[in-house]
């Protein structure tokens, strides 16, 4: 933990330094590929960042934080779009859009704000879900999968969350929030566009979705240039996601998790070609059976592809091993008396 410490010091320092430069170096470049050749030596650190790290929570973040949203702001940035543009009005706004998974609020009387009692629940399930691990070889898959499928998302819900407070604490400013509750999607294109991890749809989409479509448009009818998007979009996405993968576990990829990507871009795509459909329009389908039907499709397809290299790798041995350290180390430090 201590050498880990370390390195999160350094990463920090790099990465402050590095993104400083863009900041004063990079903005007084014209827009285009000048500037993208710019920042290209920043988004060549961001790509071996997460090497310095050895536990999954170090190196599954800073891999998120830096490798995904950070390079990817870094080239929209470059062409002046993007959550960076128009440039952050000080070089500490312009450090903590570019690093974090967070955007300035547009409009914040359109959000509607989660209570915090709901987060606090959230807080507990996890900590309730970690022991659960201690009776795993007594439970049925099925029940392994909804285990799993529960710590990545509180886990992800809870450090987002404290990563928002905290960036709150030091700007002052309102922000938009990082997910809108993913268990209450009543459809593929709501989960993935409107709740799960907001922060990711909103830099894919100005990334890859925009100029896939712009460009297929140009030999295809709208239909089917949006159809392209979304796949390409999903398939960027599951790339990524193996390179993360790949720094948390250092095991070549399997493929696995890009086939889940592309069956959900597959399906969202189809998804959205059949609801304009005149005849589905009529027919309305109960939230609450629509609910179960898409968590049931996430949660299925996450056990026959995205979750088996995560198993194999031992991720899912290591995250609540890391998780309950952290909890001891911190009781020991301030509540032992």
């Amino acid at each position: 933990m201590e050498e880990e410490l370390k390195n999160f010091i350094k990463v920090w320092f790099y990465a402050i330094i590095s993104v400083s430069y863009c900041y004063y170096v990079s903005t007084r470049i014209k827009p285009g590929a000048l500037r993208l050749l710019s920042v290209l030596p920043v988004i060549a650190l961001f790509l071996f960042i997460p090497l310095f790290f050895s536990s999954v929570h170090f190196s599954g973040a800073s891999a998120f934080f830096f490798t995904w949203l950070a390079n990817f702001k870094l080239i929209l940035f470059s062409f002046d779009k993007g959550p960076l543009y128009p440039l952050p009005q000080n070089l500490p706004r312009f450090i903590f859009f570019t690093c974090f998974p967070i955007k300035p609020q547009q409009n914040p009387k359109s959000q509607n704000q989660i209570p915090k009692w709901v987060f606090a629940i959230k807080v507990l399930i996890f900590g309730v879900l970690l022991h659960t691990y201690d009776y795993k070889q007594h439970l049925s898959f099925t029940t392994l999968l909804v285990i799993y499928s529960l710590h990545i998302y509180l886990e992800l819900e809870i450090l987002l969350m404290l990563v928002k407070v905290w960036v709150f604490m030091f700007l002052g400013c309102d922000l938009e929030p990082q997910s809108n509750e993913p268990y209450l999607a009543t459809s593929l294109q709501d989960f993935w566009g409107r709740r799960w991890n907001l922060m990711v749809p909103a830099i894919l989409r100005p990334a890859v979705y925009n100029p896939v479509q712009r460009i297929a448009e140009w030999k295809m009818s709208s239909d089917h240039a949006r159809f392209l998007a979304v796949l390409a979009t999903f398939l960027v996405s599951g790339a990524v996601h193996e390179l993360i993968f790949y720094y948390i576990n250092r095991e070549m990829p399997t493929g696995e998790i890009t086939w889940f990507f592309v069956l959900h871009g597959v399906c969202t795509a189809a998804e959205v070609v059949v609801k304009k459909r005149t005849f589905v329009g009529r027919w309305k389908m109960s939230p609450m059976v629509s609910r179960l039907l898409t968590v049931g499709f996430v949660v299925l397809t996450s056990g026959w592809l995205f979750f088996p290299p995560l198993i194999r790798g031992g991720m899912f041995v290591r995250l609540p091993n890391e998780a309950l350290l952290f909890i001891d180390s911190v009781k020991h430090k301030f509540f032992t008396f």
